[in-house]
């Protein structure tokens, strides 16, 4: 069995704005130092996913000084709901977001970019050939393809990506970056709460390397 084979797939992403919100700031925005795990594996999978297999970040690089940046802006309080939008169908009413605004003000990075080392692993009960999903990923970031438009930690934060550069490496900085999210898991039976699981995360010679799940465990499909 060849290296290749189960040699990590590498996508360079970059933008001009990012925000991976640490989870214990409730009402502002604060984004951790450098792009979260979470955030890494929903990217790669706005690029290749199938049910079948799901991405394990290995590594992340960050290949550019962090910058941050500060805003305040208006933003509605209430979250969109079908149920309330079918009510205002069959009985009238509507939506003012001048009634429902408040500001909010986020740090977050400015002019990122990234280096994310992963590879996948088959679900459970899955028979999936991973060596296939490694390629199909390869051939996807060469060609430009995403199943949707990649963001850094916010929708409105779009990414671009494409493959390494040679001369790619991770920024000369370590530091503690304190407890950061590792993933989520779910119940076997498909119903109840999810188990979140932190670890304490490091920056090292500009590496961030995650560990793996705790006990071997891997996240269930929701």
């Amino acid at each position: 069995m060849s290296n290749e084979r189960w040699s990590p797939v590498e996508v360079k992403v970059w933008g001009p704005l990012a925000c991976f919100t640490r989870p214990e700031m409730k009402v502002e925005r604060v984004s951790y130092p450098v792009m979260t795990p979470s955030a890494a594996r929903g990217l790669l999978e706005m690029i290749h996913w199938k049910p079948e297999f799901q991405w394990r970040i290995d590594e992340i690089w960050v290949l550019k000084e962090i910058r941050w940046f500060s805003v305040r802006r208006n933003e509605v309080k209430s979250l969109a709901s079908d149920r309330v939008a079918r009510e205002w169908a069959q009985r009238g009413g509507g939506y003012l977001a001048s009634e429902d605004r408040a500001q909010r003000h986020t740090l977050g990075l400015s002019d990122v970019a990234y280096v994310i080392r992963a590879h996948p692993i088959p679900n459970n009960g899955s028979t999936a050939d991973t060596a296939k999903h490694r390629d199909q990923f390869r051939r996807r970031v060469a060609r430009g393809q995403c199943f949707a438009m990649p963001y850094l930690g916010c929708r409105e934060l779009a990414a671009s990506f494409s493959p390494i550069d040679d001369d790619d490496r991770p920024i000369e900085r370590t530091e503690e970056l304190g407890r950061m999210l590792l993933d989520l898991t779910y119940p076997k039976s498909g119903r109840g709460q999810a188990t979140p699981h932190f670890f304490d995360a490091r920056l090292e010679g500009g590496v961030l390397r995650v560990p793996p799940m705790p006990g071997g465990e891997e996240t269930q499909p929701c």
